[in-house]
């Protein structure tokens, strides 16, 4: 009998632990204004919109950013903590050699 009671406490150790690491891997998903923080503190610039699309089965966040240096990037996040793309960044409209300047008509 005691054979017994030992498995069963086995058992419930092995379920408990089991269940805190769901637990922890529901909680390690980003949401999208955590995705927006991120960007906007490693990039420093501004942020111009931020939208979430269906990839598959995963969700992901494309921010895009007014660089301090004045480009438009488009950073992809993962809406799985640690998996963002290789290809997350991507540069639009590098800013003219005359960049801030009026236009003169």
């Amino acid at each position: 009998m005691t054979g017994h009671k030992n498995f069963i406490i086995a058992l419930l150790i092995s379920l408990c632990v089991g269940a805190a690491g769901v637990a922890a891997a529901q909680s390690a998903a980003v949401t999208l204004d955590q995705a927006v923080l991120k960007v906007q503190q490693d990039t420093g610039g501004k942020i111009l919109s931020a939208e979430q699309r269906g990839v598959g089965r995963r969700q992901e966040y494309r921010i895009k950013v007014l660089t301090p240096q004045g480009h438009v990037k488009v950073v992809v996040v993962s809406s799985e903590s640690g998996k963002n793309p290789p290809s997350a960044q991507s540069i639009k409209n590098p800013p003219a050699k005359n960049a801030g300047r009026k236009e003169k008509r």
